[in-house]
């Protein structure tokens, strides 16, 4: 048995349960050489059985007590190591060729919507990511509108990622047991043609304005981007709330906004919300 504690700042809890190991590498399917990082290795649950799949893995670790373990059981040929915080890890350094990145990791809970952030960013480069994170936030990820779950990061993600939710982990899988129940999610990137925002800051300022108070209507929460008129051009109920829209419909808003603040003609509506 391991004798490593795990530390509370740095969101540690320890996968042990061999099935749910095997299942998640059944899930990621990795293959000998493909470009993969795992964010979090920790004492090396998914680590080991990646090597020896891919033959050569990269890792960011923050934890020197891990790392020096990590360096004992790996020859530089099999595992390189990135010390650091993921969230100021650019990934952009990893992926050769568009689309060539695959990343895996259990993703602290703690940071876990900063760090999905923070590699949609990295987006083109990337081939896909397969996560473990707390069920609730991959609830919220692949959310649809209407339901209760269904806020800011289900649109900025969907925007960017297509996602599947794969299978749940009991708590009881980890060392120490956390108190909640956690989930596989794979996202796979969109293509540069779906993502179709003109401007993807405004388009970001506008779903965070929209769930900025979700009892408040859109006539409010987006009283700074829209007035009667564009409602009306838009053919969108004022009343209505930021949780009933679809990905499409902000789309749509963001770039109405966009050509009116850029000088030129809104594009025509070919999107149904």
């Amino acid at each position: 048995m391991d004798n490593h504690i795990a530390r509370r700042r740095f969101g540690q809890n320890f996968l042990s349960d061999p099935n749910i190991i095997n299942r998640i590498i059944g899930a990621i399917h990795p293959r000998p050489g493909e470009n993969m990082v795992e964010i979090g290795p920790g004492l090396g649950a998914l680590t080991t059985p990646l090597i020896d799949a891919l033959g050569h893995l990269h890792v960011i670790e923050i934890d020197r007590d891990l790392i020096a373990r990590l360096r004992q059981r790996h020859t530089p040929s099999e595992l390189t190591i990135h010390e650091g915080d993921a969230l100021a890890f650019d990934f952009g350094t990893l992926g050769a060729t568009p689309g060539d990145l695959r990343v895996v990791g259990n993703l602290p809970y703690n940071i876990s919507t900063p760090i999905l952030f923070h590699l949609a960013g990295f987006a083109e480069k990337l081939r896909d990511m397969t996560f473990m994170l707390q069920k609730e936030v991959v609830m919220r990820m692949v959310a649809q509108p209407g339901t209760g779950e269904y806020g800011r990061l289900s649109v900025m993600l969907q925007y960017r990622f297509r996602m599947g939710w794969l299978f749940d982990v009991p708590p009881e899988a980890f060392r120490p047991a956390p108190k909640v129940t956690s989930s596989i999610v794979r996202l796979a990137p969109r293509s540069p043609a779906e993502c179709t925002a003109r401007d993807e800051v405004l388009f970001g300022k506008i779903v965070t304005a929209a769930f900025g108070q979700r009892r408040k209507t859109l006539r409010n929460t987006l009283k700074d981007y829209l007035d009667d008129a564009d409602f009306k051009t838009l053919g969108l109920d004022p009343g209505e709330r930021g949780e009933r829209l679809a990905v499409a419909r902000f789309i749509e808003i963001a770039n109405h906004c966009a050509a009116r603040k850029h000088g030129a003609e809104s594009p025509s509506s070919s999107i149904s919300g």
